[in-house]
């Protein structure tokens, strides 16, 4: 009998970081879920963790894989859940009681449920937000934290499963394609969810490049009609910025540019309500 919840966790050779997240797990109030381990064959004693949370894992393997997306999609393949969660090595839920708190707004009315992160980089910590309205902008520059959503298993069978030729930004454009193509439905989660580990390989400044690129293909992929305009509009706010910031240089002509947006943004509610 399938569950309401899959919860996948891939491991490479990160044996505290996959203890952290399986605890993580294992220990929640709410357990109407299966967990599935997806290991590419770690030597750094990572199968020893596997070994002995065992009785708490409902399908585990240690394995060699092609990288984080082909270990993803054989999590995907073996899952039963109605939603799929894909907590990486290293991170963790927030709290033992989140699922539990979750449970009821995971009713199937829509295709992907999202919450925010805390990420954790070095000592640094900082709550990260995502907004309640997704579109093409939002999605051209940023992204919403696989980690801290929920997906619709029926999503990877009637879109397609992570691309495996990515090693980055999969996820990405899969919520991307899913949210602005397809017009897969979303709800925004108003509560941290997961604590997510900032030293994860997307978070890491030299590969920022490689993002770039693997973005840039997806986008000429799937958005060739988009990608034009949008830098087209990108380039007009640049420049518009230039003058504001060129005008702010005189504190006349600033101080009167100033004025005359006050008297604007006055009187525009009146506008809207015609």
């Amino acid at each position: 009998m399938s569950k309401k919840l899959s919860i996948i966790t891939i491991n490479y050779n990160d044996k505290e970081g996959l203890q952290k997240t399986i605890q993580s797990v294992v220990g929640q109030t709410w357990q109407d879920f299966e967990y599935i381990v997806i290991d590419g064959d770690s030597s750094d004693g990572s199968k020893d963790v596997l070994h002995a949370y065992s009785s708490f894992l409902n399908y585990s393997v240690s394995e060699p894989d092609s990288g984080i997306y082909n270990a993803m999609n054989k999590g995907i393949k073996i899952s039963t859940g109605d939603y799929l969660m894909f907590l990486n090595s290293g991170d963790s839920l927030i709290d033992n009681t989140i699922l539990e708190k979750l449970n009821t707004e995971l009713n199937g009315q829509y295709d992907i449920y999202y919450g925010d992160i805390l990420q954790i980089d070095g000592i640094e910590q900082e709550i990260r937000t995502f907004p309640k309205k997704l579109n093409f902008a939002f999605f051209y520059e940023q992204n919403i934290s696989h980690q801290a959503s929920f997906i619709k298993a029926k999503l990877f069978k009637d879109i397609f499963l992570y691309n495996e030729n990515f090693r980055i930004v999969s996820d990405w454009e899969f919520f991307t394609y899913a949210i602005c193509k397809r017009e897969a439905s979303y709800k925004h989660l108003d509560c941290v969810v997961v604590t997510y580990d900032g030293n994860g390989i997307s978070a890491k400044s030299e590969n920022h490049l490689e993002i770039s690129k693997e973005r840039n293909a997806s986008l000429n992929k799937y958005f060739p009609e988009f990608v034009n305009d949008y830098e087209y509009l990108k380039e007009i706010k640049f420049k518009k910025a230039e003058q504001f910031m060129y005008i702010k240089k005189f504190p006349i002509a600033y101080k009167i540019l100033k004025g005359f947006m006050n008297i604007i943004l006055l009187f525009l509610p009146k506008f809207n309500r015609t």
